[in-house]
């Protein structure tokens, strides 16, 4: 019987075929290997932190990439004790109940690598980052606030970094942004003479994320509660502000001065959320408009905005970046499919994240999120 074991060449970026039984037939091989010298681990074994509306996502992207689902967890009564397969839709049982005892999952399964999805604060998600590494499970997350949290959170992520390290585990956040407003605007700067500005736009629909997601956003609240628990409330760091701080840390900026200024929006007729439970009428908030400027000492300027709010009929997410210099260059993604990105985001940097050092470590320093042809494990170096 043929013997074919499959090995992704991380350093080359080549993937490798070989059957073992005729040696020298690979495809794109870069050499006749020993079979030692090929490396076929054990599925990654996941926990999925997280089983609402993203997290289903998870669920089914996990199943179909290769990993085995071992834990699922979610603080929703209604969920609790159902088949995680089932709540995603996967058309079959994965025996694993959903539960809202963390504990009882971390310490029951021997797990390597857990997604969190269920807040945008670091305050937030810190219990969830905690007990992954207490238990030395790699961690990453949906958390916008965990992109670069290293100065909106500092003692937090520096807790959680010591914590990381000690128990020989990795902590990251990563999603929609990593791509979209990190990787795809360094690597057009990457082909620019010059810059004076970087510019960014991104709008998404809150009702798709969730009901944490929703509420950061100041969905349904009047104008003067908008004000009050929002607006005033600066020192919340909007999305944008922790992604300008990951691209000067990438682009090796140094930063002079940020600032950020929260704006409510508005829609002159009643709109309808399934996440909120409630219509809200119009006059009260559908969402907000974030725009964060960063001054940096090399003399570049970032300004950039990110709109959440419950779309009302025809509106559509979109993406705009531009480099301003020498040369300009403008790049538009129209309609992303902002959910199933993050989503495929986080899935696909699993392998990078278990390969990473310990610690927080944020995604800047690691290479680009990359496609997995090949079920996840494949060519795995690092397994705990």
């Amino acid at each position: 019987m043929d013997i074919f074991l499959l090995t992704l060449f991380h350093e080359q970026g080549l993937a490798s075929v070989c059957d073992l039984n005729n040696p020298g037939r690979g495809i794109t091989s870069p050499g006749i290997l020993s079979e030692k010298e090929y490396t076929m681990h054990a599925k990654i074994r996941v926990i999925q932190y997280g089983c609402g509306k993203m997290g289903r996502v998870f669920l089914r992207y996990l199943q179909e990439k290769g990993a085995e689902i071992v834990g699922a967890i979610d603080m929703n009564p209604a969920l609790e004790g159902k088949d995680a397969g089932e709540v995603a839709g996967l058309g079959m049982k994965l025996n694993v109940p959903i539960t809202s005892n963390a504990e009882a999952v971390f310490s029951s399964c021997d797990a390597d690598a857990c997604i969190i999805a269920v807040k945008s604060l670091m305050t937030d998600v810190e219990p969830a980052f905690e007990i992954a590494a207490r238990y030395g499970v790699n961690a990453i997350s949906t958390c916008e606030e965990s992109f670069y949290p290293w100065t909106t959170s500092c003692a937090i992520t520096n807790r959680l970094d010591r914590l990381a390290k000690e128990h020989n585990c990795t902590l990251s956040g990563s999603g929609y942004q990593d791509v979209f407003w990190g990787n795809l605007v360094t690597a057009i700067a990457g082909a620019t003479h010059r810059i004076d500005r970087i510019e960014g736009s991104s709008s998404y629909n809150v009702e798709e994320y969730g009901i944490a997601l929703a509420e950061v956003h100041g969905a349904g609240l009047s104008p003067e509660d908008f004000e009050e628990k929002i607006a005033k409330n600066a020192n919340l760091p909007s999305y944008m502000w922790n992604t300008n701080e990951w691209l000067c840390s990438q682009l090796g900026l140094s930063i002079a001065s940020m600032k950020q200024k929260l704006v409510p929006l508005f829609h002159d007729k009643d709109l309808k959320s399934e996440t909120l439970g409630h219509v809200i009428k119009a006059g009260q908030a559908t969402g907000m408009s974030a725009v964060v400027t960063t001054e940096t000492y090399q003399g570049i300027t970032l300004v950039t905005q990110c709109i959440g709010k419950v779309y009302a009929p025809g509106e559509v997410d979109t993406n705009e970046w531009s480099v301003k210099g020498e040369p300009d260059t403008t790049i538009t993604v129209t309609q992303p499919a902002t959910v199933e990105l993050t989503c495929a985001t986080i899935v696909n940097r699993l392998p990078i994240l278990i390969e990473s050092p310990a610690g927080f470590y944020t995604t800047e320093k690691m290479p680009p999120a990359r496609y997995l042809p090949y079920p996840m494990h494949v060519g795995l170096r690092k397994l705990s």
